[in-house]
Protein backbone atom coordinates (compact mmCIF):
# COMPACT_ATOMS: atom_id res chain seq x y z
CA UNK A 1 0.00 0.00 0.00
CA UNK A 2 2.64 2.54 1.06
CA UNK A 3 4.89 1.61 -1.86
CA UNK A 4 2.05 1.91 -4.36
CA UNK A 5 0.97 5.35 -3.21
CA UNK A 6 4.58 6.55 -3.05
CA UNK A 7 5.05 5.45 -6.64
CA UNK A 8 1.88 7.25 -7.80
CA UNK A 9 2.88 10.48 -6.08
CA UNK A 10 6.47 10.30 -7.26
CA UNK A 11 5.39 9.86 -10.88
CA UNK A 12 3.14 12.90 -10.70
CA UNK A 13 5.94 14.90 -9.11
CA UNK A 14 8.37 13.90 -11.84
CA UNK A 15 5.79 14.86 -14.47
CA UNK A 16 5.33 18.33 -12.99
CA UNK A 17 9.07 18.80 -12.45
CA UNK A 18 9.67 17.90 -16.10
CA UNK A 19 6.81 19.98 -17.50
CA UNK A 20 7.98 23.15 -15.78
CA UNK A 21 11.77 22.59 -15.73
CA UNK A 22 11.79 22.82 -11.95
CA UNK A 23 15.19 21.19 -11.42
CA UNK A 24 18.56 21.51 -13.13
CA UNK A 25 22.03 20.09 -12.67
CA UNK A 26 23.77 21.67 -9.70
CA UNK A 27 20.65 23.04 -8.01
CA UNK A 28 20.72 23.70 -4.28
CA UNK A 29 17.12 23.30 -3.14
CA UNK A 30 15.63 24.31 0.19
CA UNK A 31 12.60 22.19 1.08
CA UNK A 32 10.28 24.33 3.20
CA UNK A 33 8.64 21.80 5.53
CA UNK A 34 5.99 22.56 8.11
CA UNK A 35 5.41 19.22 9.79
CA UNK A 36 2.19 18.80 7.81
CA UNK A 37 1.36 15.90 5.52
CA UNK A 38 2.02 17.76 2.25
CA UNK A 39 5.56 18.99 2.80
CA UNK A 40 6.49 15.78 4.62
CA UNK A 41 5.39 13.74 1.62
CA UNK A 42 7.21 16.14 -0.70
CA UNK A 43 10.46 15.68 1.25
CA UNK A 44 10.16 11.89 1.36
CA UNK A 45 9.52 11.61 -2.39
CA UNK A 46 12.06 14.32 -3.23
CA UNK A 47 14.74 12.08 -1.78
CA UNK A 48 13.58 9.19 -4.00
CA UNK A 49 13.57 11.47 -7.03
CA UNK A 50 17.09 12.64 -6.23
CA UNK A 51 18.30 9.03 -6.16
CA UNK A 52 16.86 8.35 -9.64
CA UNK A 53 17.55 11.71 -11.31
CA UNK A 54 19.86 11.76 -14.37
CA UNK A 55 21.65 14.84 -12.99
CA UNK A 56 22.96 16.01 -9.64
CA UNK A 57 21.22 18.34 -7.23
CA UNK A 58 21.27 18.73 -3.46
CA UNK A 59 18.55 19.68 -1.01
CA UNK A 60 18.05 20.44 2.66
CA UNK A 61 14.86 20.61 4.72
CA UNK A 62 14.10 23.71 6.77
CA UNK A 63 11.27 24.14 9.27
CA UNK A 64 10.17 27.45 10.76
CA UNK A 65 9.15 27.35 14.42
CA UNK A 66 6.79 30.31 14.69
CA UNK A 67 6.37 29.85 18.45
CA UNK A 68 2.79 28.69 18.36
CA UNK A 69 1.65 27.33 21.74
CA UNK A 70 2.23 23.59 21.93
CA UNK A 71 4.46 23.45 18.85
CA UNK A 72 6.84 20.51 19.34
CA UNK A 73 8.97 19.36 16.39
CA UNK A 74 10.78 16.52 18.22
CA UNK A 75 8.77 13.60 16.80
CA UNK A 76 8.85 15.16 13.36
CA UNK A 77 12.62 15.58 13.55
CA UNK A 78 13.05 11.95 14.59
CA UNK A 79 10.86 10.81 11.70
CA UNK A 80 12.80 12.88 9.19
CA UNK A 81 16.13 11.69 10.57
CA UNK A 82 14.82 8.15 10.14
CA UNK A 83 14.27 8.65 6.42
CA UNK A 84 17.65 10.33 6.01
CA UNK A 85 16.54 13.97 5.82
CA UNK A 86 17.85 16.09 8.69
CA UNK A 87 15.83 19.22 9.40
CA UNK A 88 17.18 22.67 10.23
CA UNK A 89 14.83 24.57 12.54
CA UNK A 90 14.56 28.35 12.40
CA UNK A 91 13.07 30.14 15.42
CA UNK A 92 11.03 33.29 14.85
CA UNK A 93 8.05 34.42 16.95
CA UNK A 94 5.63 35.39 14.20
CA UNK A 95 2.73 33.90 16.19
CA UNK A 96 2.62 36.86 18.60
CA UNK A 97 2.76 39.34 15.72
CA UNK A 98 -0.13 37.69 13.89
CA UNK A 99 -2.28 37.41 17.01
CA UNK A 100 -1.71 41.06 17.88
CA UNK A 101 -2.23 42.47 14.38
CA UNK A 102 -5.18 40.48 12.99
CA UNK A 103 -8.68 41.67 13.87
CA UNK A 104 -10.69 38.98 15.71
CA UNK A 105 -12.75 36.96 13.24
CA UNK A 106 -10.45 37.70 10.31
CA UNK A 107 -8.16 35.14 8.72
CA UNK A 108 -4.66 34.73 10.12
CA UNK A 109 -3.41 33.18 6.89
CA UNK A 110 -2.51 36.28 4.90
CA UNK A 111 -0.21 37.93 7.44
CA UNK A 112 1.14 34.62 8.71
CA UNK A 113 2.13 33.46 5.23
CA UNK A 114 3.76 36.81 4.37
CA UNK A 115 5.89 36.75 7.51
CA UNK A 116 6.80 33.09 7.03
CA UNK A 117 7.63 33.63 3.36
CA UNK A 118 9.89 36.59 4.13
CA UNK A 119 11.88 34.66 6.74
CA UNK A 120 12.29 31.59 4.54
CA UNK A 121 13.17 33.61 1.43
CA UNK A 122 15.83 35.55 3.31
CA UNK A 123 17.28 32.39 4.81
CA UNK A 124 17.39 30.63 1.43
CA UNK A 125 19.19 33.58 -0.16
CA UNK A 126 21.67 33.94 2.71
CA UNK A 127 22.48 30.21 2.70
CA UNK A 128 23.05 29.98 -1.04
CA UNK A 129 19.96 28.00 -2.06
CA UNK A 130 18.90 28.83 -5.61
CA UNK A 131 15.47 27.21 -5.35
CA UNK A 132 12.79 26.83 -2.68
CA UNK A 133 10.36 23.89 -2.84
CA UNK A 134 6.90 24.36 -1.34
CA UNK A 135 4.34 21.64 -0.61
CA UNK A 136 1.27 23.00 -2.41
CA UNK A 137 -0.69 20.29 -4.23
CA UNK A 138 -3.28 20.10 -7.01
CA UNK A 139 -6.18 20.96 -4.73
CA UNK A 140 -4.38 24.01 -3.36
CA UNK A 141 -3.97 25.28 -6.93
CA UNK A 142 -7.64 24.61 -7.73
CA UNK A 143 -8.92 26.25 -4.56
CA UNK A 144 -6.76 29.31 -5.21
CA UNK A 145 -8.22 29.72 -8.70
CA UNK A 146 -11.77 29.72 -7.33
CA UNK A 147 -10.87 31.99 -4.40
CA UNK A 148 -9.28 34.55 -6.73
CA UNK A 149 -12.17 34.29 -9.17
CA UNK A 150 -14.94 34.75 -6.59
CA UNK A 151 -13.28 37.01 -4.02
CA UNK A 152 -10.35 38.64 -5.82
CA UNK A 153 -11.85 39.46 -9.20
CA UNK A 154 -8.97 37.89 -11.13
CA UNK A 155 -7.97 34.64 -12.82
CA UNK A 156 -4.85 33.49 -10.98
CA UNK A 157 -3.52 30.46 -9.17
CA UNK A 158 -0.29 29.21 -7.60
CA UNK A 159 2.16 28.68 -10.48
CA UNK A 160 4.26 25.50 -10.39
CA UNK A 161 7.37 27.67 -10.76
CA UNK A 162 7.89 31.37 -10.16
CA UNK A 163 10.50 34.03 -9.54
CA UNK A 164 10.00 35.93 -6.29
CA UNK A 165 9.11 39.62 -6.58
CA UNK A 166 12.59 40.69 -5.52
CA UNK A 167 14.18 38.35 -8.05
CA UNK A 168 16.35 36.57 -5.48
CA UNK A 169 14.52 33.26 -5.25
CA UNK A 170 12.98 30.71 -7.59
CA UNK A 171 10.04 28.89 -6.02
CA UNK A 172 8.93 25.46 -7.21
CA UNK A 173 5.87 23.37 -6.32
CA UNK A 174 6.66 19.72 -7.17
CA UNK A 175 3.26 18.50 -5.87
CA UNK A 176 1.29 20.66 -8.33
CA UNK A 177 -0.24 17.61 -10.06
CA UNK A 178 -0.79 15.52 -6.91
CA UNK A 179 -4.32 15.14 -5.46
CA UNK A 180 -4.55 15.88 -1.74
CA UNK A 181 -6.28 12.53 -1.18
CA UNK A 182 -3.11 10.71 -2.24
CA UNK A 183 -1.09 12.69 0.30
CA UNK A 184 -3.59 11.84 3.01
CA UNK A 185 -3.27 8.16 2.11
CA UNK A 186 0.52 8.33 2.26
CA UNK A 187 0.45 10.13 5.60
CA UNK A 188 -1.72 7.35 7.03
CA UNK A 189 0.33 4.54 5.49
CA UNK A 190 3.65 5.98 6.69
CA UNK A 191 2.29 7.24 10.02
CA UNK A 192 3.48 10.81 9.57
CA UNK A 193 3.96 12.63 12.92
CA UNK A 194 1.83 15.64 11.95
CA UNK A 195 2.46 18.94 13.73
CA UNK A 196 -0.92 20.75 13.88
CA UNK A 197 -1.26 24.43 13.03
CA UNK A 198 -2.77 26.46 15.86
CA UNK A 199 -3.31 29.54 13.73
CA UNK A 200 -5.03 28.87 10.40
CA UNK A 201 -5.84 25.34 11.54
CA UNK A 202 -7.92 26.77 14.38
CA UNK A 203 -10.23 28.75 12.07
CA UNK A 204 -13.09 26.66 10.73
CA UNK A 205 -14.91 29.25 8.61
CA UNK A 206 -12.11 30.33 6.31
CA UNK A 207 -13.08 30.99 2.71
CA UNK A 208 -10.58 28.34 1.58
CA UNK A 209 -12.32 25.73 3.72
CA UNK A 210 -15.65 26.67 2.15
CA UNK A 211 -14.20 26.36 -1.35
CA UNK A 212 -12.62 23.02 -0.43
CA UNK A 213 -16.03 21.67 0.59
CA UNK A 214 -17.67 22.98 -2.59
CA UNK A 215 -15.02 21.38 -4.83
CA UNK A 216 -15.29 18.10 -2.93
CA UNK A 217 -19.06 18.07 -3.46
CA UNK A 218 -18.61 18.79 -7.17
CA UNK A 219 -16.07 15.99 -7.43
CA UNK A 220 -18.44 13.58 -5.69
CA UNK A 221 -21.25 14.57 -8.06
CA UNK A 222 -19.08 14.64 -11.20
CA UNK A 223 -15.82 12.68 -10.78
CA UNK A 224 -12.96 14.25 -12.70
CA UNK A 225 -13.90 17.89 -12.11
CA UNK A 226 -10.76 18.57 -10.04
CA UNK A 227 -8.49 17.25 -12.77
CA UNK A 228 -10.45 19.25 -15.34
CA UNK A 229 -9.99 22.41 -13.30
CA UNK A 230 -6.25 21.78 -13.16
CA UNK A 231 -6.16 21.17 -16.92
CA UNK A 232 -8.02 24.44 -17.52
CA UNK A 233 -5.15 26.30 -15.88
CA UNK A 234 -2.89 24.98 -18.66
CA UNK A 235 -5.34 25.75 -21.46
CA UNK A 236 -5.90 29.51 -21.44
CA UNK A 237 -7.71 31.20 -24.36
CA UNK A 238 -6.96 34.95 -24.06
CA UNK A 239 -9.25 35.86 -26.97
CA UNK A 240 -12.19 34.32 -25.10
CA UNK A 241 -11.74 36.40 -21.97
CA UNK A 242 -11.92 40.15 -21.31
CA UNK A 243 -8.37 41.16 -20.51
CA UNK A 244 -7.20 43.87 -22.93
CA UNK A 245 -3.67 43.61 -21.52
CA UNK A 246 -3.14 40.10 -22.89
CA UNK A 247 -5.27 40.29 -26.06
CA UNK A 248 -5.68 43.14 -28.51
CA UNK A 249 -9.39 43.63 -29.22
CA UNK A 250 -8.74 46.56 -31.58
CA UNK A 251 -9.66 44.81 -34.78
CA UNK A 252 -12.56 44.91 -37.24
Amino acid sequence: MARDIRTKIRRKMVEAISDYSMLSDGDQVMLAVSGGKDSTAMAMLFKEIQAKAPFNFDFSAVLLDQKQPGFNPENFQRFMDGIGIPVTILNEDTYSIVKSKVIPGKSFCGLCSRLRRGILYNYAHDQGFNKIALGHHRDDLNETVILNLLYGGRLASMPPKLKSDDGRNTVIRPLSYVPEQWLESLATAENFPIIPCNLCGSQENLRRNKIKKILSKWENDEPGIKNSLLSAQKNIRPSQLLDKEIFDFNFG
